[in-house]
């Protein structure tokens, strides 16, 4: 028991002296969380040797030295799979990194010199950077943490556009004539609950990003239990609390509520206790381009899932007492990913979409002090700007290679630079590729704007 106590001591020790940082990387499915912490550790192992990092005064001045991975605090989670996202992108061809389908941690030491050295003027200083990886399919659970049963099933019922409907067919025609009141049949909730993950699965490739309960799309070692054999049921909103309590225990209604709050209370919360109540920056990756590809309905629905998630967590400034005991984010960032899918003018464009499409939470964070940055990057570059020549006329475009091999050279189109309307999307032009990785040459990732990022994140922590 000596070592993780004395570990645990020193954790405290740094913290006290603000010199530990947990670090929250936030996003949703297939936003680019596991290239952005590639790219993280990439450039911070590679400041002062090749890594472009212009933006981050320590590393432009020569100040940051490097970094290095040292052993986690939790030696039973799995360490971040730095070494293998590294080994796909060095493939011939080079291939995006496995998708995370578990937790994961990774801690680094950073060393640094201050900007104000002691009298010798060799003093060096270090930083220590916990980051934590995780599936963003179980990210959408947090808000469950605010429903029961009976609201979570309103929410979901609100949420039933005309297209998002189509992939829960099969689900509404096998539970439109289950009776809340009648008895359970273990056998029939397992048969509906599977149709209601199909139609989340659906949905999900289908651009949809408000879904839950997440584990169903990426259930892990939950397979088969039945905590995931429970579902929204239709038609209860209209129910008389009174009524809905005095249902039997053995009932359709019953069960399903003990199963919600089971899932809730051994599932969701302790994710939740153990993971993201002890966070002192983030940044909440969006990617508004697949969105903007998936079109209205799967927009707003991105919209939505993101405000909701973000009040799932603690912000506000921090004192040493809360530093402690207490860890508040008193930082953000918000950014839009894959900005190399578009040209370079678009960029701004990019930025004043995604705080638009994040205007609510956004004022609530300002009015409450807590420093907010948004920005537009691209944790691994995957294509080179260009201009083509037409008719006289110079177009920016982008080159790369597709998925599949195809070069490419294209402009993608333009980006909305602010909330689509109607007509915007009567006449949209635009189809955002999906480029391969470009091939590495050795060195630091190409990356657009990771060192702005840095610098908002840790930047004042290496002054």
């Amino acid at each position: 028991m000596r070592q993780p106590l004395a570990r645990e001591i020193t954790d405290l020790i740094e913290r006290g002296r603000d010199r530990q940082l947990r670090l929250a990387v936030t996003g949703l499915s297939r936003s680019g969380k596991t290239a952005f912490l590639t790219s993280l550790v990439n450039q911070l192992r590679h400041a002062g040797l090749e890594a472009r990092l212009d933006l981050l005064p320590a590393a432009r001045q020569g100040r940051l030295l490097g970094a290095r991975r040292v052993n986690q605090q939790d030696l039973g989670v799995p360490r971040f799979p730095y070494d293998q996202a590294m080994a796909a992108l060095a493939e011939t061809p080079p291939r995006w990194p496995a998708p995370t389908r578990g937790i994961s941690e990774l801690r680094l030491e950073l060393r640094y010199r201050p900007e104000r050295r002691g009298w010798l003027g060799s003093e060096t200083r270090r930083l220590t950077l916990d980051l934590f990886d995780y599936p963003g399919e179980w990210l959408l659970d947090l808000p469950l943490l605010a429903h029961d049963y009976p609201s979570w099933c309103r929410s979901q019922q609100a949420l039933a556009g005309e297209q998002r409907r189509v992939h829960f067919a099969a689900w509404h025609a096998a539970v439109e004539d289950l009776d809340p009141a009648a008895e359970a049949d273990e056998a029939q909730l397992a048969e509906i609950a599977e149709r209601y993950a199909q139609g989340l699965r659906g949905a999900r490739e289908a651009g949809f990003a408000d879904l839950q309960p997440g584990r169903f799309l990426l259930p892990g070692d939950l397979s088969g239990a039945p905590v995931l054999q429970f579902f929204p049921l239709p038609g209860i909103a209209e129910a008389e609390p009174a009524e809905l309590a005095a249902l039997p225990p053995e009932s359709n209604y019953a069960t399903l509520a003990r199963r919600f709050q089971y899932y809730q209370q051994h599932i969701v919360r302790p994710f939740y206790r153990d993971h993201f109540r002890r966070f002192d920056r983030q940044i909440v990756l969006v990617d508004l381009l697949g969105a903007l590809n998936a079109g209205p309905e799967r927009f707003e629905d991105l919209s939505r899932a993101l405000a909701n998630l973000m009040q799932s967590f603690d912000y506000g400034r921090r004192s040493l007492l809360s530093r402690l005991f207490a860890p508040r984010i008193d930082r953000l960032a918000i950014a839009a990913t894959k900005a190399d899918h578009v040209t370079p003018e678009q960029h701004p464009r990019l930025v004043a979409l995604l705080e638009a499409l994040l205007a609510e939470p956004l004022q609530d964070l300002r009015f409450a002090s807590v420093p907010v940055r948004a920005l537009s990057l691209a944790a691994i570059r995957a294509s080179e700007a260009r201009e083509v020549e037409h008719r006289g006329q110079r177009t920016p475009a982008l080159r790369g290679t597709a998925l599949d091999g195809e070069p490419l050279l294209l402009f993608p189109g333009e980006v909305p630079g602010r909330l689509p309307d109607d007509a915007f999307w009567s006449r949209q032009g635009f189809a955002f590729p999906h480029f391969r990785p470009l091939p590495l040459e050795g060195g630091a990732l190409p990356h657009i704007r990771m060192d702005a990022a840095l610098d908002w994140l840790i930047g004042d922590k290496l002054s």
